[in-house]
This record gives structure tokens, C-alpha cells and sequence, in this order.
């Protein structure tokens, strides 16, 4: 989405604006099925430390057939209401006509997406984080080209962006298809007694990250009613805080392996003394990040866009985008940790907890006119709030269970 808000960002104020609005929805409709990486990492790393091995295979295929189960009901259900949906946020004239346009051509590569989900998390949950790195990189470096093909080669506008990802996602799940057929397994056939740990674990990860994304969504939601340079402005910083939030998952990622291994072996404290150094790398990478983004307050915007009222208010939420990156690096290595532990219930409840604390501050954001600082301090209490509930928990110690159950 980082590139589609680059090449989107210099068609124009509107076209920007519908990418803001239907990106966060499509994007949305991704994360909260990421519990498919999340949950079968740590499913199938716990399974691996236990020595389980022909377990996880088995596991790669009830992946499988649960993303595509999941990705086909999720397109046909968004391609009916995507013009309801997309009128409730606060879509109105020509900007949500784009949205409309690069909504419908955009999902339809969804089930692949999803697929690539469950495959990067069963390799990673097995250790290989070569291949599906690859495979991500690839598919990515496709959707540029083509991109760039129909937006400016073809004049294909907005949809030649919604064209370009949906194509590149495709190829994407194929590859992750492969993948997850590969190991040898005695049954590949759906098992609903193979997936129920998934499914739990995938549950509780999905209310959590709906909670997550639906404040964001309501930050959009608030900005469309503001104006299209406030939406525009807040698509290039959430696409920015994505594209470093995955940056900073590199650690998450670890600890969701490193610590689901750990315990799966039995080894309680090794799993601790490994969490804390991956705390600690992440905040230091997130400082790192916040130092380098605060100066750069007019300069990274102009690289999606060149309307002046955009980067006037791109300018005024910078300082509060740059200095959650730190927040950000503790919050998302104490997410992989927890998830790695199997500890999702209690995930689940704390972001709940933090969503009722930023949701009210948004819609006083709106109705008492403090803009997109008002929205943006909102989310930076959002992130603190998570925070300060991972890490009790964290110091806490009550994740540590071991075993394979």
C-alpha cells in the first residue's frame, strides 16, 4: 500500500484522499486476518520445539484451507457493500468515486493475500524465514513494475494501481500455495480437531486486531469529515507507520518463533532472558527511526505529494507520527512475545482496552475542532495505553507456560 500511495499521490488531492479512505478499509480487511501468520507461527513453532514435526505439516494444510475458506467469503462479502461501506466512512464527490473504483479492483486479490499469510506464518514457524522473504520481495518489486505500467504507461489512473496489487497478490499465493503443500503429511485433508488451535489462538488475535485497525479506521473515518487534505495528509503517515511497523515486526517475528519454540522445549527462563534482549533491540531501532523522521517533516511528504495544503498538514502531524516509533518498537516486540506464548486472551482484552481510551478522543478531535493533531495525539495515546498493559503482563511472567498444550 506504501507504493500504491506513492504512484496514487501525484494524480491529485482526490485521487489521494480515495486511497486514504479505501486503503485503510482493504487494509483493514488484511491485518484483521493476520491472526493466519500469527496464529500458525505460534501453533506450529510450539509444535516444532515439542518435536513435532509431522503435526506441523499437517498444520501448513489446515492453513491453507482455512485462508482460502476465509479470503473467498471476505471478497464476495466486500465487493456487495463496498458502496455502503465507503458512504458510512465519508466518501462523498469525486474522491469517492475513485475510492469506489480502486476498492472493487483491489480485493479481488484478497484470498491470495490471505493465503500468503498462512504461508509466511507456517514457515516461520519452522524456521525457514529465507524463502517466504524472497517470495514477498518478488511479489512486491512485480506490483512496482505494473504499477507504473498502468498507471502512467496504460493511463489506467487509480484502478491501474487496484490492477497492479491485485495481480502481484495472486502470484504471491500461488507461491505460498506451493509452500504449504510441500512438507509430507499423512492427511491434508480440512480437520476441524487439527485446526481448533488455530483457531482459538486465530480468535482471539482477530478481535484483537479488528480493535487495532478499527481505530484507525475511525481516525480516517474522523478525517474524511475534516477534509480531503486532512484524510490525504493521515494516508501518507499510517501507510509510512505500516511500512515501519513491518520494519520493526522483523523482531516480532522472532519473538513469536524464538519464544513458541522456547516454550515448546520446556525452557521457561531461556524464553524470558530472549524476550527482554528483543525488547530492548526494538526500542533502540524505533529510537533510531523517530531521530532520523523528525527533521524530515517536509521532505518525506513531498514524495507522495505535491497539493500544498496536503503537506501543510502532513507537516503538523509529523512530530507525533515520528516519536510513536519508539512506543511503537516496545509495543510490537511485547505483541510477538505474547503471541509466541500463546498468551492471545489477554492481548485481545488489553487492546479493547486501549481502543476505548483513543475512540472517544477522535470523535472529540471532530466536535471540538482540534484537527489532525487532535486525531494524531489520540493514536500516540493509543500505543501508550498498549504499552503500559504488555508490559505488566510481560514483567508479570504469567505467559511462560511450556509444553506443546
Amino acid at each position: 500500500m506504501l507504493v500504491d500511495t506513492a504512484i496514487v499521490g501525484h494524480l491529485g488531492r482526490s485521487q489521494l484522499a480515495a486511497l486514504g479512505l479505501a486503503g485503510v478499509v482493504l487494509s483493514s480487511a488484511f491485518t484483521i486476518f493476520n491472526f493466519l501468520t500469527y496464529g500458525t507461527t505460534a501453533v506450529v513453532a510450539r509444535a516444532s520445539g515439542a518435536g513435532q514435526h509431522e503435526r506441523a505439516a499437517r498444520l501448513a494444510a489446515q492453513a491453507l484451507w482455512l485462508s482460502l475458506a476465509i479470503g473467498l467469503a471476505l471478497v464476495v462479502l466486500l465487493e456487495a457493500a463496498a458502496g455502503p461501506l465507503l458512504r458510512a466512512l465519508g466518501a462523498h464527490g469525486q474522491s469517492g468515486h475513485y475510492a469506489l473504483v480502486y476498492f472493487r479492483v483491489a480485493a479481488v486479490g484478497l484470498p491470495a493475500a490471505l493465503v500468503a499469510l498462512a504461508g509466511q506464518g507456517y514457515m516461520r514457524g519452522v524456521s525457514s524465514l529465507r524463502r517466504p522473504l524472497v517470495i514477498v520481495v518478488a511479489a512486491n518489486l512485480v506490483n512496482v513494475a505494473l504499477e507504473l505500467l498502468f498507471v502512467y504507461g496504460f493511463d489506467w489512473g487509480i484502478a491501474g494501481s487496484a490492477a497492479g496489487t491485485a495481480i502481484a497478490q495472486g502470484g504471491m499465493g500461488v507461491a505460498f500455495v506451493v509452500e504449504l503443500l510441500r512438507p509430507r503429511a499423512a492427511s491434508r485433508r480440512p480437520s476441524l480437531r487439527e485446526i481448533r488451535p488455530m483457531l482459538r489462538i486465530g480468535g482471539q488475535i482477530f478481535v484483537r486486531t479488528t480493535a487495532l485497525l478499527g481505530s484507525f479506521l475511525v481516525a480516517a473515518s474522523v478525517l474524511a469529515r475534516m477534509g480531503d487534505a486532512q484524510l490525504a495528509a493521515h494516508q501518507i503517515a499510517f501507510q509510512l507507520f505500516i511500512f515501519l511497523a513491518l520494519v520493526l515486526d522483523a523482531v516480532a517475528i522472532a519473538g513469536q518463533v524464538i519464544v513458541g519454540r522456547m516454550l515448546g522445549a520446556g525452557d521457561a527462563d531461556g524464553a524470558y532472558a530472549s524476550a527482554v534482549r528483543m525488547i530492548g533491540w526494538s526500542v533502540v531501532l524505533g529510537a533510531v527511526f523517530a531521530v532520523a523522521l523528525l527533521p524530515l517533516s517536509h521532505a518525506v511528504p513531498r514524495a507522495f505529494s505535491g497539493d500544498h495544503a496536503v503537506l501543510k498538514q502532513a507537516a503538523v502531524l509529523w512530530p507525533f507520527f515520528a516519536l510513536m516509533q519508539p512506543l511503537g518498537g516496545a509495543v510490537f516486540a511485547l505483541d510477538g512475545i505474547l503471541i509466541g506464548a500463546g498468551d492471545t486472551a489477554y492481548l485481545m482484552w488489553s487492546m479493547l482496552a486501549a481502543s476505548a481510551v483513543f475512540i472517544p478522543i477522535a470523535v472529540l478531535s471532530y466536535v471540538l475542532d482540534w484537527g489532525i493533531v487532535g486525531v494524531w495525539i489520540g493514536l500516540d495515546v493509543l500505543i501508550t495505553a498498549r504499552l503500559a498493559l504488555l508490559g505488566v503482563r510481560f514483567l508479570g511472567k504469567r505467559w511462560a507456560v511450556v509444553g506443546w498444550s
